[in-house]
């Protein structure tokens, strides 16, 4: 059983930034990688960060390189998400994602992505 929750979010004017958290509960055994996606109503979700368990590896898409910064404790099971200079482009809504082993009701180890149930971040004038 694993619980993913994000906060934050909200209304900003574009240029403004907003940080966004997540963090998972349950009988984590390892992460592999922790990602925000986000998502626009009739399109698909789109990754725009991701992280490696360990940390030392992140990826960006184009649209918010330079902008967007992942970050967080998987010691603790936290994610955060930057995002800085924000633009109308950006208004969507924002999901995290850990990818872990778990243990199970069964105590048996399993591998899954595990979801927050998104935020919506708006970025108008």
């Amino acid at each position: 059983q694993v619980q993913v929750v994000e906060s934050g979010g909200g209304w900003v004017q574009p240029g403004e930034s907003l940080r966004l958290s997540c963090a998972a509960s349950g009988s984590i055994v390892k992460i592999h990688t922790v990602a925000w996606f986000r998502q626009i109503p009739g399109k698909q979700r789109d990754m725009v960060a991701a992280m490696s368990g360990d940390g030392d590896h992140v990826e960006y898409p184009d649209s918010v390189k330079d902008r967007f910064t992942i970050s967080g404790d998987t010691a603790k099971n936290t994610v955060c998400l930057q995002m800085n200079s924000l633009k109308p482009e950006d208004t969507a809504v924002y999901f995290c994602a850990f990818d872990v082993e778990y243990r199970d009701a069964q105590l048996l180890i399993k591998r899954e992505d595990n979801w927050g149930q998104g935020i919506q971040v708006t970025v108008s004038s």
